[in-house]
């Protein structure tokens, strides 16, 4: 969704936001990452990886990372895609859905109760000799509903994938709230958020205005408006990754190119917005 009226747009995002927003100082090594991912696939995303999510991914969880790969290979946006009114419930997330859920990626809600066991040794008596004599004692307490409905909206045995193309940034510290409490819990071992690269300020200002859903320009609604500095792209997900919002669950974060549009060019070759 677009942010509030007041909201820093697109356009003065560069200005606005300091280098350090794309920080990337607590990342992993980018030549581990760039090794893992095939060449054509980082011509159309960005990665940064947190906590050795890539070499997990890879290495532990050959299978689905091979899938994840190669939906990344498979998704495309048009002009009239990134135009169209609407949040995350636009066109992106159903591209996303169609590639995904025919594999048996699936919403997924975690509920736990925490069971703590305490311990102790009791003093029973004491030996004629004055020696204390002790037995093993213990208790056991339940918390029901120590976790209970954080979700996520792609898992495949422990592999976690979601996606924020527009949503308020806050979401960005729920989505990563729920990574942690799945892997805390032992469900997952690492997981994925896909957002928008900052490099697609460049192709919000060149398309202009948004369209309706018959494909017609609105008059005065500016591009880069609607994909405000204060909704998800990389650097507001950077800079919590960076901050340690994950807690201990592997994240590896990627950044939707320009190269994923498919009828894009840029506007000294000219733009095709159909």
């Amino acid at each position: 969704m677009a942010g509030d009226d007041d909201d820093i747009d697109g356009e003065e995002l560069e200005q606005a936001l300091p280098d350090t927003s794309l920080s990337t100082k607590f990342a992993d090594p980018q030549a581990a990452v760039d090794a893992r991912i095939p060449d054509d696939i980082r011509q159309k995303y960005e990665f940064f990886s947190y906590k050795n999510a890539v070499v997990v991914l890879a290495e532990t969880r050959a299978a689905e990372w091979a899938e994840l790969l190669e939906a990344l290979r498979a998704f495309t946006l048009t002009t009239r895609v990134i135009r169209s009114a609407g949040g995350n419930e636009s066109e992106v997330p159903k591209r996303v859905n169609a590639l995904l859920r025919p594999k048996g990626w699936h919403e997924t809600i975690v509920r736990g109760d925490l069971h703590v066991k305490l311990l102790w040794k009791e003093q029973i008596r004491t030996t004629k000799g004055g020696k204390a004599v002790f037995e093993k004692r213990d208790s056991e307490q339940v918390r029901e509903g120590f976790l209970d409905g954080h979700k996520i909206d792609y898992v495949k045995n422990k592999v976690a994938f979601d996606l924020e193309w527009n949503s308020m940034d806050q979401t960005f510290d729920r989505d990563l709230y729920a990574f942690n409490a799945f892997y805390q819990a032992g469900a997952i071992d690492a997981a994925v958020l896909l957002t928008r690269s900052r490099e697609l300020n460049d192709v919000f200002r060149a398309l202009g205005t948004t369209v309706d859903k018959n494909g017609d320009e609105v008059a005065g609604s500016r591009l880069a408006s609607k994909y405000g500095a204060s909704t998800t792209w990389m650097g507001k997900l950077l800079y919590r990754l960076n901050a340690g919002r994950n807690g201990g669950c592997p994240v590896l974060a990627i950044g939707i190119r320009a190269g994923c549009i498919e009828d894009w060019s840029p506007p000294s070759v000219g733009i095709a917005t159909a």
